[in-house]
């Protein structure tokens, strides 16, 4: 069911509809060299063989994983004597230096039309020396209006699919192969052939494939992403982002959907971020509510450990949030990289070993615990530095609320005292 054309490409509009850009390329025959990436099964290699099918170019079709330098220059060698070859290279992001270096030439002269296909986001998982010399184009999930589509072609489709069978497939099994499979058109046909072809005929000879027979022919589907892909770290992040956002139904499905894939640590260590990025200081008793349930998932894991996890996920989502904490060790990192730092104050620097004293080291130092309250007043940032703040305390919650109160007061008293020194100095 592959395309030979351009037009029989099914989704991918945004690419190859009228007026787009790999149409207008297919429309010019001036073609580019390109990367194509998204999930499995949206229609890298098919776009690639409708682009040769309707250029007339020779189609050729290799895995930068599997396959040698050796049969780069056997593709190579026809590209020069037939003038352009299209190379459909599968996982292109594992191409090794040496093949790399042997096919840049090719793509510079334009022998060779080079298709790159990858699952993996370009811009992080491919050589900057392949990505300059490519145009990079995103592969989108199919709809389920788009499978429908393509579904109901294969069961036409006497010369390539399966038109030749007496085949029923009922309303609620199309459905169900249409949305299950999560855009991924290749797991819908290849369930769609499972479930044609397993089937045993009833006695007019028609095969009945219902909703039963196609959730066994696509057995786990829906939601299951690679755990090395990139719409793994999309879920991850999508997972991040909605317990942020206090939407607790999208945390649980997106947690739900790493359970699925059997990603246990990434989830721990997500929510042990969250706790102390997200919530923070509005709500100390959440991150360590969190450190219990994940401490806990670890020792009984899955399938039992999703039950303290969906705890931890409702609690922090429905909890107050602060950034404070995070913003606040940030700033102090960026004033710092810009030079933002001076030399520690002389009465605050080591004073523990001999000669320390004679370098003045430490004196004048006061103990806070001396005082009344534990505190006095006293110069711990750099001269420079002095009145700087980094943290801006927030009142999401009660704790820093009491948090904001506390460091207002000493903020007040040891201007105050800063004050006074200055008026005195001056006197």
């Amino acid at each position: 069911m592959r395309p030979q054309h351009i037009n029989e490409v099914v989704g991918q509009q945004h690419l190859v509809g009228p007026g787009k850009i790999i149409r207008r390329m297919v429309d010019a025959r001036l073609l580019s060299s390109m990367i194509l990436y998204g999930p499995p099964g949206t229609g890298k290699t098919s776009i690639a063989s409708a682009i040769a099918g309707s250029t007339k170019y020779a189609f050729r079709t290799l895995n930068a994983a599997t396959d040698s330098k050796h049969d780069l220059e056997i593709v190579a060698e026809e590209a020069k004597m037939s003038g352009t070859v299209i190379l459909m290279l599968d996982e292109i992001h594992r191409l090794t230096k040496p093949k790399q270096d042997f096919l840049l030439p090719h793509l510079e002269n334009g022998h060779i039309i080079l298709i790159g296909a990858t699952t993996e986001n370009p811009y992080i998982a491919i050589n900057p020396a392949i990505r300059s010399r490519t145009q990079i184009f995103e592969v989108k999930p199919l709809s389920e209006s788009d499978i429908a589509h393509a579904v109901q072609r294969a069961l036409t489709d006497k010369q390539n699919g399966l038109g030749k069978m007496q085949i029923k497939l009922t309303d609620e099994a199309l459905k169900h192969l249409c949305s299950a499979t999560s855009g991924d058109l290749r797991s819908a046909l290849n369930g769609l052939e499972l479930a044609a072809k397993s089937t045993v005929p009833n006695k007019k000879g028609t095969i009945l494939i219902d909703l039963q027979v196609i959730e066994e022919c696509i057995q786990r589907k829906s939601l299951v992403q690679d755990k090395d892909g990139d719409a793994h770290y999309d879920v991850i992040s999508a997972f991040q982002k909605s317990i942020r956002g206090s939407d607790v139904d999208a945390a649980l499905h997106y947690m739900g959907r790493l359970i699925e894939s059997g990603d246990l640590i990434s989830i721990n260590r997500r929510l042990l971020t969250i706790a102390y990025e997200d919530i923070g200081l509005a709500n100390p008793r959440a991150a360590a509510q969190t450190v219990q349930a994940v401490t806990a998932a670890e020792k009984i894991g899955l399938p039992e450990a999703r039950i303290p996890l969906a705890v931890a996920v409702i609690d922090l989502c429905l909890s107050p949030k602060s950034n404070s904490a995070i913003t606040a060790i940030d700033n102090v990192l960026t004033d710092i990289r810009k030079g933002g730092y001076g030399e520690v104050p002389l009465h605050l620097k080591d004073a523990h070993y001999a000669g320390a004293a004679k370098l003045g080291r430490g004196a004048d130092y006061k103990y806070p615990h001396n005082y009344p309250h534990d505190w006095t007043q006293q110069q711990y940032l750099p001269n420079r530095l002095v009145g700087k703040q980094y943290y801006h305390p927030k009142t999401n919650g009660r704790y820093e609320q009491a948090l904001k109160d506390q460091y207002n007061r000493l903020k007040k008293a040891q201007q105050k005292k800063q004050t006074a020194k200055n008026d005195n100095s001056k006197n």
